[in-house]
């Protein structure tokens, strides 16, 4: 058999198998389009609009997209993992609690202080309008007006300030006034702010423990031994003596339950 022949045939099993599933995916899609039931939008005489399965699955999806952020940016996370961070580096355990040590206690720290406000958004928005009492647009505006109440607490005036004069807004007269796209931005910038303002706190003494290990090894003469390495038992063991993890657990929480 030729060259040519050879590649003939190639070209004709080739093609065959690419027009066979080219007519497969085409029944297929075919088939799906047709179980996919059709986006109706329909409104009940009351200016309430009712969505079809489908919208709502994918409203879903974008929900839980978006959850990751919504859990860094709109709690108390990213000022407690921030904290215990730079704790761990005052330490100079360098791994030690690990990444998911830290993440995990974060959580559930967080957790534990959105618990007041995630349990007000269940009681006054989320139940009634599982129950029919509320329509979703009332539930969507509850829930958001008690999660601001939450974020300006625990968002510093001058921050909040700074965002609402740049989008052209002197003042608002009442929390749910203020849009979600003033009150995030400002909130994550003072959390930021207060983490970085707690871990100068908590890393004071360790340094002052580094410090000190390093001017007796000058003194002794021991140059070529780390100061770190001597310092980390010393550390450890102030950190012990003083309950460190729950002095630090307890004032952050205390940040917020104060308010």
């Amino acid at each position: 058999m030729s060259i040519k022949t050879s590649i003939t045939l190639a070209s004709l099993f080739l093609f065959s198998i690419f027009s066979f599933e080219a007519a497969w995916a085409q029944q297929n899609l075919i088939g799906v389009t047709e179980g996919l039931p059709a986006l109706t939008i329909k409104n009940n005489g009351e200016n309430e609009q009712t969505y079809s399965l489908s919208l709502q699955i994918l409203a879903l999806m974008t929900g839980l997209t978006l959850l990751p952020s919504i859990v860094l940016g709109a709690t108390s996370f990213t000022r407690i993992i921030i904290v215990l961070s730079i704790l761990r580096q005052a330490m100079g355990t360098q791994q030690t609690p690990p990444n998911q040590v830290l993440i995990a206690i974060a959580l559930f720290l967080t957790f534990f202080i959105m618990t007041p406000t995630l349990t007000e958004i269940n009681n006054t928005a989320l139940n009634p309008y599982l129950e029919g009492e509320i329509p979703a647009k009332s539930a969507l505006t509850t829930g958001s007006n008690t999660l601001k109440e939450f974020l300006v607490k625990n968002t510093r005036e001058n921050d909040l300030s700074m965002f609402s004069d740049l989008i052209g807004h002197q003042g608002y007269n009442k929390t749910a006034d203020i849009p979600l796209t003033v009150i995030l931005p400002a909130f994550i910038t003072s959390e930021l702010k207060t983490a970085f303002q707690i871990g100068f706190l908590l890393f004071l003494p360790f340094l002052v423990i580094d410090m000190v290990i390093a001017s007796i090894l000058m003194s002794l003469g021991m140059m070529m031994l780390s100061p770190m390495l001597v310092a980390l038992p010393f550390k450890l063991l102030l950190f012990v003596l003083v309950d460190g993890w729950a002095m630090t657990v307890g004032s952050l929480v205390a940040t917020y339950v104060s308010n």
